[in-house]
């Protein structure tokens, strides 16, 4: 699972035989099975906490395999492109340099890649109850770093959030995951909420955090999942379930 054609499992069994065990029953056999999530789900998930955490020798084989599980080159493309704004456009270089060459190799045009400047979802579509992050940013941000309340409010939520290149339930699957993969928690609860108004269910992020502790790791993972747990107990007051 690499960028280098080298590291195969046999190559890792050399080395760490109970790693490419662990590796393909844990992982490959048992892991992508599980009927939590859709394989392309998973995909989108896998590849938006590699890169944001910018474990790129996974790179190439998840690309791939997001491909083959039918993430459209666009949407990888977009992927990239959103979580630059959350990782760093340095990160998000690393992925361009892996996926320019995945492309090449499938004969991937620039037809197929989304334009630069698309028509715009609306934000009601996009962003529904999106005045609470903006009092929330100018209360917390407004005289502190004005400017980045702008940009943000302007460019990542006038415009990024709005582009159509991923559905608004994708782009929140692959901004949860992006947080997740760079151990970014202060905001997540926010975050989750986005992704249940959008239609990603609470058994989904359940899923999607038990999925990604194989690729951020253990302490990672159970630190998302306290926030996952203390968002669905807040909601629970909220919202109570229906009885059965």
């Amino acid at each position: 699972m690499s960028n280098t054609p080298s590291l195969t499992l046999e190559y890792v069994r050399g080395v760490a035989p109970a790693l490419a065990h662990y590796t393909e029953t844990a992982i490959i056999r048992d892991l992508w099975a599980r009927s939590g999530l859709s394989a392309r789900d998973r995909s989108l998930v896998t590849v938006s906490a590699l890169v944001a955490g910018e474990r790129t020798i996974a790179f190439a084989h998840y690309f791939t395999k997001a491909l083959d599980s039918g993430v459209t080159p666009g949407e990888l493309s977009e992927l990239i492109t959103h979580v630059a704004f959350y990782a760093g456009w340095s990160t998000a270089f690393n992925a361009v340099v892996s996926l320019k060459g995945i492309f090449a190799q499938r004969g991937v045009s620039a037809d197929q890649l989304p334009p630069v400047s698309p028509d715009l979802l609306s934000v009601d579509e996009a962003l529904p109850g999106d005045a609470a992050r903006v009092a929330l940013l100018q209360e917390r941000f407004g005289t502190v770093a004005p400017g980045l309340v702008e940009i943000t409010n302007d460019l990542l939520y006038g415009d990024v959030w709005l582009r159509p290149g991923l559905t608004p339930r994708d782009r929140n699957l692959v901004t949860v995951s992006a947080m997740i993969g760079s151990g970014q928690n202060e905001f997540l609860a926010m975050y989750l909420g986005k992704a249940v108004k959008m239609g990603v269910t609470r058994d989904e992020l359940s899923e999607l955090v038990t999925h990604l502790s194989f690729y951020i790791g253990w302490p990672r993972a159970i630190s998302s999942a306290r926030v996952l747990a203390e968002f669905i107990r807040a909601q629970s007051i909220q919202e109570p379930l229906a009885p059965t």
